[in-house]
């Protein structure tokens, strides 16, 4: 008895690729890709060498909106009933300090995931790190409160484009501080009195991203993931929803 496999691909392969920013320019970067197909069993043979022509035919013009040129090449190729292509990247946005405006560049991990099929699809993801305080530490505490650096990971579907940096922008504002790449002793001051004002669990801050993304008249779907790397726990606290238990 032998298994018959349906679904064959590439994953971990590095290409250079071009991002667009909400300012009008272009950013370079690198994508770690994975790109498979649902194709018959007698195709599976030239997989590989389809795979890497595709990728390699688009390689000076990667981009968004060449997503679909991508997949659609692959299954013709290959007579597949359906393909996606998954690309992860790092994303950067000039950030200035709060109180001295020092410039600085923050590194944002980002996805690109789409699918051709019987039906096309497209997942934006943007992952960013925040800063937490501890509700509990501070109420219970006669000065001070613990705190700790988070990451929120949104994933959206949407009728209309929209920017990672708007992404960014709505899980920033739904933390008890943002972070800086650059802070001075003012920044400093101002971040960690940010933070003081502004106490969250992780569920709180999950809420928060959620409703702001409900509530985005471009947003179709979503889900949304917060992890607080405790600072005096060993363990990491967690909060998840998406947009289909809030309905």
């Amino acid at each position: 008895m032998s298994a018959q496999i349906q679904v064959v691909g590439i994953k971990d392969i590095q290409l250079p690729i071009k991002v667009r920013e909400k300012s009008g320019g272009l950013q370079n970067t690198v994508a770690t890709m994975a790109l498979r197909v649902n194709a018959p069993g007698k195709y599976r043979d030239s997989c590989l060498s389809v795979f890497t022509s595709v990728l390699n035919k688009y390689l000076r013009n990667i981009t968004y909106t060449n997503f679909s040129k991508i997949l659609e090449d692959v299954k013709s190729a290959l007579n597949a009933k359906s393909a996606e292509l998954e690309m992860n990247f790092p994303y950067f946005i000039e950030k200035k300090a709060p109180v001295t405006e020092t410039k600085g560049l923050m590194e944002y991990g980002c996805a690109f995931t789409g699918t051709s099929g019987e039906k096309q699809d497209f997942l934006l993801s943007v992952c960013a790190p925040v800063t937490t305080l501890c509700p509990c530490s501070k109420e219970i505490s006669e000065a001070g409160a613990h705190n700790q650096r988070a990451e929120v990971c949104l994933n959206v579907k949407f009728s209309k484009f929209i920017w990672v940096e708007d992404l960014v922008d709505l899980i920033e504002r739904s933390a008890s501080c943002e972070l800086y790449s650059v802070l001075k002793r003012p920044d400093e001051k101002y971040v960690t009195e940010q933070a003081y004002k502004n106490p969250m669990f992780v569920e709180d801050v999950v809420r928060k991203v959620a409703v702001s993304a409900y509530e985005h008249p471009d947003i179709t779907w979503f889900s949304a993931g917060v992890e607080s790397f405790e600072s005096i726990h060993k363990h990491s606290a967690y909060a998840y929803v998406d947009s289909n238990e809030m309905r």
